[in-house]
């Protein structure tokens, strides 16, 4: 079970909405998605939004977006979400070390020797953390461990948070926890 919450600091505090992720299939989706929220509760396009998407106590993500710049994304475990089409949308090449010109082709989902990807010649998955390429995918933290040091949460604290309340601790430390309790 999934759980998405977006937060918009205002000029008043922190708002939150349910953010509703179906029609989610990219990075660039939801970035869109957050700064569409975010002018609906706030005026001023340039605030920080923060995008909260966990699965029951599997993972974590939060995705930091300031006005136009790049989203800054931290995923508390790399390879359970690699195994979740949310966490999939999180988890980016650059993240994970790889490059997005390799030459492979994502848009193919057959290998040369006929397995779907994510399958051994026998037929069977691949192992736990490997990505759709089999490459492995860490099983700790992954991203900005900076993402909100400026709020509150600095590094160490973050990288501590690996229960099932790992979001409310950090509602709580932004002082949003009222508000973040009202979409849950």
């Amino acid at each position: 079970m999934y759980f998405a919450a977006l937060l918009a600091r205002t000029e008043d505090g922190w708002e939150a909405s349910d953010t509703e992720l179906d029609n989610v299939e990219t990075l660039s989706d939801l970035t869109d998605l957050a700064r569409e929220a975010a002018a609906e509760i706030s005026e001023n396009y340039d605030d920080t939004v923060l995008v909260f998407i966990e699965q029951e106590d599997a993972w974590f993500g939060v995705v930091r977006i300031d006005g136009e710049e790049d989203p800054r994304i931290f995923v508390s475990n790399g390879a359970a979400a690699s195994r979740s089409a949310y966490g999939e949308i999180l988890l980016t090449d650059e993240m994970l070390g790889r490059d997005p010109d390799d030459g492979t082709d994502d848009l193919d989902a057959l290998d040369l020797d006929g397995t779907e990807d994510g399958e051994s010649e026998a037929g069977e998955a691949e192992p736990d953390g490997a990505d759709a390429g089999g490459d492995a995918v860490p099983a700790g933290a992954l991203g900005d461990t900076e993402i909100l040091s400026d709020l509150g949460v600095p590094e160490k604290d973050l990288l501590g948070l690996v229960s099932g309340d790992a979001l409310n601790e950090i509602a709580d430390i932004l002082g949003a926890a009222e508000v973040l309790e009202t979409v849950r």
